[in-house]
């Protein structure tokens, strides 16, 4: 997927649109289990909660993950403002095997 070193955007900090440098950051993991599989472990009755309130019946959340990596991480993509110099993130990360700058 190829970018454009510069984009024109609205910057916040100067209310007005002008030249953003567009960079690209590593994304970082927040945390082994993700909120969307502790829930989903829960809803399929596998996490703690019921009998014993569930300390030895059953096994840990740990082991609910969901198997599998996607094949494409998303973009994590900042935008910083020339005039102000304020970085902004993206929005929405989009899908890329590879991010190119052109």
């Amino acid at each position: 997927m190829k970018i454009p070193k510069l984009q024109k955007k609205y910057c916040p900090h100067c209310k007005k649109h002008t030249e953003h440098k567009v960079s690209q950051t590593k994304k970082k993991n927040a945390s082994s289990l993700s909120y969307g599989s502790k829930k989903r472990a829960r809803k399929r009755g596998l996490a703690r909660g019921a009998g014993n309130l569930g300390r030895y019946s059953k096994p840990a959340v740990s082991k609910f993950k969901m198997t599998g990596s996607k094949a494409t991480k998303k973009t994590d993509l900042r935008y910083e403002c020339k005039e102000c110099k304020k970085v902004q993130t993206q929005r929405k990360g989009i899908r890329a095997k590879k991010v190119e700058f052109k």
